[in-house]
């Protein structure tokens, strides 16, 4: 947790990875995050995708760290009371919840500008606050899907299933896209306030940032029919994420150790630097002068020589020679061997801690070093509500008035 927000204080509504990211970015940079839940069951972030103990999932624990817990049930007119006199000392409203909700609610963005003239609120939704889709219900793969990103096909019985993996997809990015755009304009409008005393009302769509997140594919498949040289470039119909289909110089080689190594030695000049650092100077000439990067997707009879030459060298070896020999690679971790990799323990990014509740845990970072530290833990995720009675009575309301805003909501009977 940084100090560059500290003495802003921000008002969450949110539910699940998209509702909770942008508190947590907010929060890692120093925010004081109020988390309004729902009286009895709150955020279910806490109860899927797995758990360590009740309650408990590595999802609630990391995006809804530094944070406060505080349950209200705005549904009635005692938590709408208690909701506004909370409002009134925060200057960001985060709205993780479905376009309009906040509105269908009475606690929206006219009804907290009638109570806060400056409030800067910042919508991060599904599909926005506007459009046709801005009230539809949404998870992950509904936002990437309306963003083009979703490719699937027939498989043999007929049934339609999702091909390629998700690192793979055009857009697909399902964890919580708008929240960094939503961060970067709420702090742009906090800088405005300070000038004009003008609040702002933001409006970010996560299907929208999956389309923003992944740029380099849009515009490039969007525009493809008036590309005139398609040198290197993937085939019309396919991912076209950056990773040619057939590259050769742009691939991924098993070493001597049995790691794989991300080769991309696409530019000529170093493409000779790891000719020459190899002692390999018969195969200079295996890349073409004329273009700025040559992917070899014409060359495929380079994919048998170059598997033989990594296989003679481990890991490690070939890390130092591309360090030493200005050659772009790098190892391709798996997942449980990113904490060891040293690059990533010279970092920071990961942060080993433990939960008064779950106990040892492994934390992502704020992927930001300022001013030579890094973001850390100082909470730990809240329970439900555990901060209630501090918010509410530091605003004014007694314990009879913080008692009925938490009165739990009847629950819907089913037709």
């Amino acid at each position: 947790m940084f100090d560059l927000l500290k003495g802003v204080r921000v008002l969450e509504f949110g539910v699940l990875v998209n509702g909770d990211h942008l508190g947590m970015l907010l929060s890692d940079l120093g925010a004081e995050v109020i988390k309004v839940e729902e009286p009895g069951k709150g955020d279910y972030i806490r109860d899927i995708l797995g758990t360590i103990v009740p309650r408990h999932s590595p999802a609630h624990l990391q995006v809804n760290k530094n944070k406060k817990s505080v349950t209200i049930n705005v549904n009635t007119e005692a938590g709408k009371r208690a909701f506004f006199e909370l409002l009134k000392t925060v200057d960001i409203f985060a709205d993780g919840l479905r376009g309009g909700a906040c509105e269908a609610m009475g606690v929206g963005y006219e009804a907290q500008k009638a109570v806060k003239p400056d409030i800067i609120y910042m919508a991060n939704t599904g599909f926005g606050m506007t459009g046709p889709y801005s009230r539809l219900a949404a998870h992950g793969y509904s936002m990437v899907a309306v963003a083009g990103g979703l490719h699937a096909r027939k498989d043999e019985d007929g049934f339609v299933e999702r091909c390629g993996n998700e690192s793979d997809l055009f857009g697909g990015i399902k964890g919580g896209p708008g929240a960094p755009f939503a961060v970067m304009a709420g702090l742009a409008a906090l800088w405005r306030r300070q000038r004009t005393g003008q609040g702002a009302f933001i409006d970010v769509a996560a299907s929208d940032a999956n389309l923003a997140m992944s740029w380099l594919a849009a515009v490039t498949n969007l525009n493809y029919d008036r590309i005139t040289d398609l040198t290197g470039m993937a085939p019309r119909g396919e991912p076209n994420d950056g990773w040619p289909a057939g590259s050769v110089y742009y691939a991924l080689y098993e070493a001597k150790d049995g790691r794989y190594m991300m080769f991309c030695a696409i530019e000529p000049k170093f493409w000779r630097n790891f000719c020459d650092a190899i002692g390999r100077e018969d195969l200079r000439d295996k890349i073409d002068d004329r273009l700025s990067v040559d992917y070899g997707v014409d060359k495929p009879e380079m994919r048998a020589v170059l598997a033989d030459i990594f296989r003679t060298r481990t890991s490690q070896e070939w890390t130092q020679l591309a360090l030493e020999k200005n050659v772009p690679m790098s190892v391709a971790n798996t997942l449980d061997q990113v904490p060891h990799d040293p690059h990533n323990r010279a970092r920071g990014i990961l942060e080993e801690g433990a939960h008064p509740v779950a106990g040892p845990f492994t934390y992502l970072r704020y992927p930001a070093i300022i001013d030579g530290s890094h973001s850390a833990v100082v909470e730990p995720a809240p329970t439900l509500g555990a901060d209630t009675d501090q918010v509410l009575s530091a605003v004014g309301l007694t314990p009879e008035d913080i008692a009925a805003a938490q009165v739990v909501a009847p629950r819907r009977k089913k037709n």
